[in-house]
Parts: structure tokens; C-alpha cells; sequence
């Protein structure tokens, strides 16, 4: 099942993604509550899928990413928060900051949190939490991270955080390709089997340590390949079962 959040007109709604139509929902984590309206795909603008309390990032998580790099295997998950007023949908450009002349792409599979848990006990608990998953682009500001020495002002810039199209459900999430693209140019290429923590082991390592809130999401880490993105640019991030997430790349001076 495919989940969205659209735009019609001045309304903004969440529905199920039926081929070319969108069914109406109440709420995107209650499946059930249709409101009988309808609405034809190509009449809707797509907006990011969820609305999320914070997003939790995973850095170095990629076996391939971690060879590419030299560098060792982490023991836990690193991870860093990025800001909701970071998100942005398909189709909305990236905005490269005055500050920084080096902003990278990092194509990355995000799961969507379905419903509130902290501190689960057991399997079960995991995975009934995670309503589906998405495309997600972690955009980091390279230089100022480097200066920097911690991650903050580099991941957090309004529009660092494309998301979307769709949330996609019941899909297994352990071995699909995901590939990121510039200008039509392949530069990223791995599959998330090559995950050194896989999503339930984040899910539960991120919510013993605070409340996961339905909406949330989790970015489980980039594979080998990031690079730099220009004014101009078109960055694709693609995840099998999943879609394409297509974004613009625009410099604003402010």
C-alpha cells in the first residue's frame, strides 16, 4: 500500500495511492478511516508523506560506504537529529546556503514510525511500530561539517531533508536496491543488504533512548558515492518497491 500527503487546491489531505487515483484518509496511521472522497493523481501536488516530530539519522551504516571510507565498523549506531523544518517534498528544490559551497546528496531508505513506542520489549513491538518506508536525502553541508568537527548546522539547513513520494507498507526492507542520481548519471549504487544495522535494530536501539512519535523517521545511512550538487542540478534518490524522489537544486542568496 502506498500512503501520501497532497495538496488540492487550498486543501491539504492524506490518502492511498490506488494507480492513477488517491482515496481520502482521516488518518494515515488509522488505514481504516476512509472519507469517501476521491481524487486524481495528476490533479495533486505530492507533498513529504509525514510530517515528522525530528528526524533520526544514521551516520556510517553502509558495509560498502564504511570499505569505501577505511574505516572501522561501528559497535552502535551513529546517530544525529535533523530538524522537521528541514523537510521538503518531490519536486521542491534543495537550497543551497550562502554558507557552505559544498552541499552533497546522500541518498538514504527512511522509515516512517506508525505509531508511539519507547522501549520495546520484544520483536513484535518493533515491528508493529513501523508503519512503511520511504526515500529520504540526507543533503549535508560537507565543508561546514568538516569545520565544524560535530554534524548539527550541516544537516540542518531549511530543505536539507527531501522525503517522499510515498510511504510504502509491508514491504521487506532488508534487501532492496537503492541508487541515487544526477542529472541521469548514476552516483550512488548499493542495496540495503548492505546495512551494518538493519532497520529493527535502529528502531529499537533509537527508541530505547527517546519516544518515537507516529510520523517520525529514522534515515538508516547513505551507501558509498556522496558528492557535491550545483544550482541546476537534479538529484533522483530511487528505492526499489519504493519509487523515485526527485528534487531541484536552486542557490539562494538570501
Amino acid at each position: 500500500m502506498k500512503i501520501g500527503r497532497f495538496l488540492y487546491k487550498k486543501k491539504i489531505f492524506f490518502g492511498i495511492v490506488k494507480e492513477d487515483k488517491i482515496l481520502e484518509i482521516k488518518n494515515p496511521f488509522n488505514l481504516e478511516k476512509l472519507t469517501g472522497k476521491e481524487y486524481k493523481l495528476e490533479e495533486v501536488k505530492i507533498l513529504s508523506p509525514c510530517l515528522p516530530s525530528k528526524i533520526i539519522a544514521v551516520g556510517l551504516n553502509y558495509r560498502d560506504h564504511a570499505k569505501e571510507l577505511n574505516m572501522k565498523i561501528p559497535e552502535e549506531p551513529i546517530i544525529f537529529l535533523k530538524p522537521p523544518t528541514a523537510v521538503i517534498g518531490p519536486e521542491e528544490n534543495i537550497i543551497l546556503p550562502p554558507e557552505s559551497k559544498e552541499v552533497h546528496y546522500e541518498g538514504e531508505l527512511a522509515v516512517v514510525i506508525g505509531k508511539t513506542i519507547y522501549r520495546p520489549k520484544n520483536f513484535k513491538d518493533i515491528e508493529s511500530a513501523i508503519l512503511g518506508y520511504t526515500c529520504f536525502n540526507d543533503v549535508t553541508a560537507r565543508d561546514l561539517q568538516r569545520k565544524d568537527g560535530q554534524w548539527t548546522r550541516s544537516k540542518s539547513f531549511n530543505t536539507f531533508a527531501p522525503l517522499g513520494p510515498f510511504i510504502v507498507t509491508e514491504i521487506d526492507p532488508s534487501n532492496l536496491k537503492i541508487e541515487t542520481k544526477v542529472n541521469g548519471k548514476i552516483r550512488q549504487s548499493s542495496s540495503t543488504k548492505e546495512l551494518i544495522f538493519n532497520v529493527f535494530e535502529l528502531v529499537k536501539f533509537v527508541s530505547n533512548i527517546m519516544t518515537l512519535f507516529p510520523g517520525d523517521v529514522i534515515a538508516t545511512g547513505t551507501p558509498p558515492g556522496v558528492g557535491v550538487l550545483k544550482e541546476g542540478d537534479i538529484v533522483e534518490i530511487f528505492i526499489e518497491r519504493i519509487g523515485v524522489l526527485r528534487n531541484g537544486v536552486k542557490r539562494n542568496e538570501y
